[in-house]
């Protein structure tokens, strides 16, 4: 009888420890399972206007940098340098006409002292002038058509995914006008959301410990990288007639806010996959608080 009600008497004591030692772990290291994946996105953006005549990717397809996305009707484009081409040669010609017509003037002057007024000097000076501004405009513009030209094949600027593919062959894209997103695959990291009442001893370089709701038995190691310094708040706010908005709240209600907290993972291990907006649980683990932990435990010890 006494045995039996030693073992009950361990295995409580044991549980209420291990109860009590989860609760001091959950008050001293922050927790939170509003977690978000999050990643760095690129918008593509063509550099000019015109009907897609090749597309070389497919939605939620991994592309590497530099690799061509689709290309851009080119016609008018090379019709466009081959203008711009002419246009330059002519200005070239205008300004050897005016430099030869100043060399013959001044050689004149050196034969015949005052045969040309000094107004016809002056205003050839500034023929001269006018035509090598005129070369340097030109070449503005055919160096201009052939950067447009090499716009018209829309490349990869990073590693990454594509995703919300909505382009086919002919569409029509626009200048300066997003048309894809492209996740960076080697921009990935995961946002915490804390309770303000959570993280004031928190700072970066804590350890953390994520876990991916998708990968529930593979914990991954992280530090925090930062701390937001504001959110937004819908109180003050304009709103109808230009008044300020301002919700109604309970007085004996006070919710804390949410920070967010960035979390930089050490290592991805093979097999997992990142996905934007996927769901995640983090522990904090805040250095300040452990020590002082491990401090008072050595003295009671």
């Amino acid at each position: 009888m006494f045995k039996r009600l030693f073992i009950t008497s361990s295995f409580v004591i044991i549980a209420l420890a291990a109860i009590g030692w989860k609760y001091q772990q959950y008050i001293i290291n922050p927790w939170t399972r509003d977690g978000l994946v999050r990643a760095q996105i690129v918008q593509i953006t063509p550099r000019v206007t015109g009907p897609i005549i090749s597309l070389n990717i497919k939605d939620n397809s991994e592309v590497k940098a530099g690799q061509v996305l689709f290309v851009v009707d080119s016609r008018p484009y090379k019709i466009a340098v081959e203008k711009a081409k002419g246009n330059l040669d002519q200005t070239k010609a205008q300004l050897q006409r005016a430099q030869d017509e100043a060399t013959r003037e001044r050689e004149l002057i050196q034969r015949q002292p005052g045969a040309i007024s000094e107004m016809t000097l002056v205003q050839q000076k500034i023929s001269v002038t006018l035509a090598q501004a005129g070369v340097e405009a030109a070449q503005a513009a055919y160096d201009q058509s052939k950067l447009d030209l090499s716009f018209t094949k829309v490349t990869a600027p990073v590693d990454g995914y594509i995703t919300n593919l909505n382009l086919n062959i002919g569409s029509q894209v626009v200048a300066n006008q997003p048309v894809v997103a492209l996740i960076d695959k080697h921009s990935f990291w995961v946002e915490g959301f804390f309770k303000e009442t959570d993280i004031k001893d928190v700072a970066s370089g804590d350890k953390a410990t994520v876990t991916l709701m998708a990968y529930g038995d593979q914990p991954l190691k992280g530090l925090v990288e930062s701390i937001g310094y504001g959110i937004s708040h819908k109180n003050g706010s304009t709103g109808l007639s230009l008044l300020p908005n301002v919700s109604p709240t309970f007085q004996w209600i006070r919710l804390a806010q949410r920070i967010p907290v960035q979390i930089h993972l050490d290592h991805i291990p093979d097999g997992i996959q990142f996905r934007i907006g996927s769901s995640a649980s983090i522990v904090i683990h805040k250095k300040q608080k452990n020590q002082s932990l491990i401090k008072m435990v050595k003295e009671m010890i």
